[in-house]
């Protein structure tokens, strides 16, 4: 295969400090990016393609770096690292995998990955930004409804078996149609028509943390009722929000709201709003340097003391001890 994005060229340099300026300008600010120990010297290249709502590049270096993607439930970005020559050693949460032809790695919205090429043959390596708001809307094209929290994907992608076959397969395709000098294959439509299919085969192939609910297959969609709801909960979340509140914005009587939630979502008006605020807790902890509380107060929370526990409950662990990992 000719080298990808041939006619992108971002940067050539031997001074890795171009290497992450040109990947911070690629990526905007989706990643976070600074180097494991001492810069090191050697060729270091970016060729790349940013769009609305992906970017994708393609590096050439043997530089060691850190990787944080931007959190937030509609608002960050997954990232897929696929070796294109040579091999990387890659840790993610506490996960770790060999990132070469064979196996790829998916970072979720307020991951930090830890990149190392390993010494021997040149290591070259595609990175694929896809925004969160595109993997929720392929979801909820699948299942007939929104995810009820971030999807998080496993860390490693076989790319060896059917299913991550296809999904290489259709970042080929998408990288063909970047650098095809054919007006057609560059009009966006058509780029991002090819995303959305890159993107549903990810959710198909690879075990996430909404997979089970993916195997019953296309739901109906909402009622204009319930879309009605989780519209007003969306853009109301950071104020107090009552079941009252909720029913009146859906234009029902809280019973059958509550039926309405109960039937679709399998869990209560209220229940839906406290777990969607902690997702959203969560992701700005990861995200951010601001002391728990303050992120707790900006969505909404009143009693510190029993967001903790609802916390704990939730997620298996403390809001310190989610801050103590960023």
């Amino acid at each position: 295969m000719p080298t990808p994005l041939r006619n992108h060229l971002i940067t050539r340099s031997r001074n890795p400090v171009d290497l992450l300026n040109a990947a911070t300008c690629l990526f905007g600010g989706s990643i976070a990016t600074s180097p494991l120990g001492e810069l090191c010297g050697g060729e270091h290249e970016l060729r790349g393609v940013a769009a609305h709502d992906f970017a994708v590049g393609y590096f050439v270096s043997p530089l060691d770096v850190r990787v944080t993607s931007a959190a937030g439930r509609d608002r960050g970005s997954y990232f897929v690292n696929i070796g294109d020559s040579g091999a990387i050693s890659a840790s993610c949460g506490g996960l770790r995998a060999t990132l070469d032809e064979a196996t790829a790695g998916v970072a979720n919205p307020g991951d930090t990955q830890e990149l190392r090429p390993l010494p021997g043959r040149r290591t070259r390596f595609l990175g694929l930004r896809i925004d969160a708001a595109l993997v929720h809307q392929e979801f909820a094209a699948l299942t007939g409804r929104p995810p009820v929290s971030t999807v998080r994907f496993d860390f490693a992608l076989d790319l060896a078996d059917s299913k991550g076959r296809a999904v290489r397969l259709l970042v080929r395709s998408l990288l063909e149609q970047l650098d095809s000098a054919d007006l057609l294959f560059r009009r966006a439509e058509l780029q991002r028509s090819q995303l959305r299919c890159l993107v549903t085969a990810l959710l198909l192939a690879q075990p996430h943390s909404h997979t089970g609910e993916l195997h019953d297959g296309p739901q109906p969609g909402f009622p204009r009722s319930l879309r009605a709801a989780l519209a007003f909960i969306e853009a109301n979340l950071a104020e107090h929000i009552s079941l009252g509140d909720i029913a009146g914005a859906a234009g029902c009587s809280p019973r059958t709201l509550s039926s309405a939630f109960r039937g679709r979502l399998g869990l209560s008006p209220l229940s839906y709003v406290r777990n969607l605020r902690l997702d959203r807790i969560r992701e700005d902890i990861l995200a951010s340097t601001d002391p728990v509380g303050t992120i707790a107060y900006r969505w909404g929370v009143s009693h510190l003391g029993r967001f903790a526990g609802e916390y704990r409950a939730r997620f298996a662990e403390l809001p310190s001890d989610t801050a103590a990992r960023r």
